[in-house]
């Protein structure tokens, strides 16, 4: 075996030469992770064809741009677009202020649900989405608990993380080292097979960050003068129809729960106008006066489905195809403004443009008339609500200026039932097996399309480019590596330097390697990189392939120790207000309890020792 171990090649260490240099200017990010991914691939196929024409090791460009198409990568890409249109229709929106509802009462209690919230729902689908719907939530509690959201945020990253370890589609590293599994052997991974393991090393995760996040964790808050101004206070009137979710709801201590992200100044109740503290509860027809940010009005229509829809059908308000997006944004007042002194009524602005004003926002003084009779005067701020091309149509108009920066798009909630039906569809074909996983989550992609949960242009924009382009060069690598030699010599290194202590440190020095690699890589790479090199240690050693692959599979979600370990840990980064060795104090020690743990666990869970 030694000789095999030893017998290389100089076109094996030409193609380590173009791996390395690959590592190094990911790890570097001097350039794009595209440009980086395409360079490695022309050097690859460039070698290949000059130097390999007539080897035994030759690759064709065939297979060495296979990974595009290989059915790892378009389940990656189709459980994007699945998380897209859950993220689009706000399908998370009502469990996630449902439990937000209870903080006052119980906020430890609160707090955990919330985390076993995102944990069980990055079981089952890219954590990505799940990270960005729950930073809002979190950063809401922070402000309402007195603390700072960077006791929260790295948690929320990890604890998704950790989940991602759990199941099959839980994490895109997980689809791929199954993939490499299934393409070199007659070895598979099923759905749940990473569960039991995955389970026991997120408890333990769990436990080191619940115990340690109060010491290890900075008390950051953000830096002075940096507060977004979106806590500037608008006017805004809400209607109460029938079918609101307001209607007949009843003040508690003179304050309406539901609303208590705003100041409601007045209720207008036919020719009567009630003022705090209020006593009665709202009645259908009542018009409420509130000031509110724009967040907050923003969170309305992200909520309540009866809400948005009463919106949607107010008269004079341009109803689209449904393929249109629906957007927030902001516009100004222009100088010399024909609207200037009228009321937004009064101006047409509605029958003209087809949009609705939420709420309007005077700089100079909090105004306390009701929005419907406040007088325009130039620099207003109006919160404006419509679809994108109603909201587009307004850059030429002379009389306002839109604000392009301050728009953003709003989910579509009335969809949010079907979004949520396709995502269990998804789950529960894979997870029995009736389809297998790239069927399903081709089939829910397309779905979530012809429902209309989003439409084209956002499913488009869901496929992230460098995701694509990482995993397609990491193929290409793990192939050239496999053609030359080059997997089966690191494997025999491996196995030369660590064999004779048992199949448990084996495992436990490969787990490190990935581990490390992992944090200065990413997890993908790293995971694509290290399959083969794992099967070919189980050729050398015997070793069921498919514990070394969860090896692998574990070891490469261990993506804790740096920001640019996983998109999460950047995602968290400005919320949290994080520098780079907050990442490596807190992250460091639990990457190494995973690790002991998981050795520990092999006897036991494979039967190794």
């Amino acid at each position: 075996m030694d000789g095999q171990i030893l017998e290389t090649s100089w076109q094996m260490w030409a193609v380590f030469g173009i791996v390395i240099i690959g590592v190094v200017l990911y790890a570097l990010e001097k350039y794009s992770i595209e440009l980086i991914s395409l360079g490695i691939i022309a050097a690859l196929l460039l070698f290949f064809q000059l130097f390999m024409g007539e080897s035994s090791m030759q690759v064709d460009a065939r297979t060495l741009l296979s990974g595009f198409s290989d059915p790892a990568l378009i389940t990656v890409m189709a459980l994007l677009v699945i998380g897209q249109g859950i993220f689009e229709t706000g399908a998370l929106e009502t469990p996630t202020r449902k439990l937000n509802s209870y903080l006052d009462k119980a906020p430890k209690r609160t707090l955990t649900l919330v985390f076993i919230t995102a944990f069980v729902t990055s079981m089952f689908m890219n954590n990505t989405p799940v990270v960005v719907m729950f930073i809002p939530v979190l950063s809401a509690m922070a402000l309402q608990l007195r603390g700072n959201a960077s006791k929260f945020m790295m948690p929320l990253s990890f604890i998704c993380i950790l989940a991602g370890m759990t199941t099959l589609i839980g994490s895109s590293t997980n689809i791929l080292v199954a993939g490499a599994l299934a393409r070199s052997t007659d070895a598979t991974v099923a759905f749940f097979d990473p569960a039991f393991p995955g389970l026991i090393l997120a408890a333990i995760g769990a436990i080191y960050i619940v115990l340690t996040s109060k010491w290890l964790l900075p008390n950051r808050g953000p830096a002075p003068g940096t507060q977004s101004v979106s806590g500037r206070q608008y006017i805004a009137p809400i209607r109460i129809t029938e079918t609101h979710p307001l209607n007949g709801a009843k003040p508690i201590a003179g304050l309406f729960r539901d609303l208590r992200m705003m100041t409601v100044r007045s209720i207008q109740r036919g020719d009567k106008q009630l003022f705090p503290p209020f006593e009665t509860a709202l009645k259908q027809d009542d018009i409420l006066t509130v000031a509110a940010t724009r967040k907050a009005l923003t969170g309305l229509l992200s909520a309540y489905p009866e809400y948005l829809k009463g919106m949607l059908s107010t008269p004079g308000f341009k109803q689209e195809d449904g393929t249109d997006r629906m957007v927030i944004s902001e516009a100004v007042i222009a100088p010399g403004s024909q609207m200037i002194g009228k009321t937004i009524e009064q101006a047409g602005f509605q029958r003209e443009h087809g949009c609705l004003v939420l709420g309007i926002q005077r700089r100079s003084r909090m105004m306390r008339d009701r929005m419907l009779k406040i007088h325009l005067q130039a620099g207003d701020v109006l919160l404006l609500f419509g679809y994108v091309p109603q909201i587009e149509a307004m850059r030429d108009h002379h009389d306002i200026l839109l604000l392009d920066w301050a728009t953003q798009d709003l989910p579509d909630i009335r969809k949010a039932n079907i979004a949520r039906i396709i995502f269990a569809g998804v789950i529960l074909l894979a997870a029995t097996g009736i389809l297998p996983i790239v069927h399903a989550a081709f089939t829910g992609a397309a779905l979530m399309i012809a429902t209309k949960c989003l439409n084209v242009r956002q499913a488009i924009r869901s496929l992230d480019r460098k995701v694509f382009m990482l995993i397609g060069a990491a193929f290409a690598m793990g192939i050239a590596l496999e053609a030359t030699g080059g997997a089966g010599y690191v494997a025999g290194q491996v196995v030369n330097v660590l064999q004779g202590y048992g199949p448990q440190v084996l495992l436990a020095g490969l787990f490190l390697l990935v581990a490390l690699m992992t944090n200065l890589l990413s997890n993908n790479a790293t995971a694509l990189l290290f399959a083969p090199i794992a099967i070919s240690v189980s050729s050398q050693t015997g070793i069921d392939p498919k514990i070394l692959i969860l090896t692998v599979l574990f070891a490469a979600n261990c993506s804790f120790a740096t920001p640019i370990a996983y998109q999460t840990n950047l995602l968290v980064m400005g919320p949290g207000h994080y520098k780079f060795i907050d990442y490596v104090r807190f992250g460091v020690p639990l990457i190494l309890i995973i690790w002991v743990s998981y050795i520990v666990l092999l006897p036991f869970v494979f039967n190794i020792g």
